[in-house]
């Protein structure tokens, strides 16, 4: 019933930009705490930022000046634009409705140096 549906992951130079999407269905998309985690092959699932109901956002350390949550309650979409990208953003990145605990299935994001 719940779906969340990630687009957007590629391949991309160091330096450069993508722009990830997160398409919900089956929950009341406005009221929800929305996140992106990413995991890197042989590493713990980590947080990389969190978008309120309330439009609040916070960002990791390691992401700040570099990446934007944001959010279109209209399409029930929260985006990630990734600016200014390292090898070492390389990882699947998920979408997580965080306070019902759903997960998407990941878009990978490959980062060359």
């Amino acid at each position: 019933q719940v779906q969340l549906v990630e687009s957007g992951g590629g391949l991309v130079q160091a330096g450069g930009s993508l722009r990830l999407s997160c398409a919900a269905s089956g929950i009341i998309f406005s009221v929800n705490a929305m996140g992106w985690y990413r995991q890197a092959p042989g590493k713990q699932r980590e947080l990389v930022a969190r978008i309120f109901s309330s439009g609040i956002t916070t960002h990791a350390d390691s992401v700040k000046g570099r990446f934007t949550i944001s959010r279109d309650n209209a399409k029930s979409t929260v985006y990630l634009q990734m600016n200014s990208l390292k090898p070492e953003d390389t990882a699947v990145y998920y979408c997580h409705t965080l306070s019902m605990d759903y997960w998407g299935k990941g878009t990978l994001v490959t980062v060359s140096s």
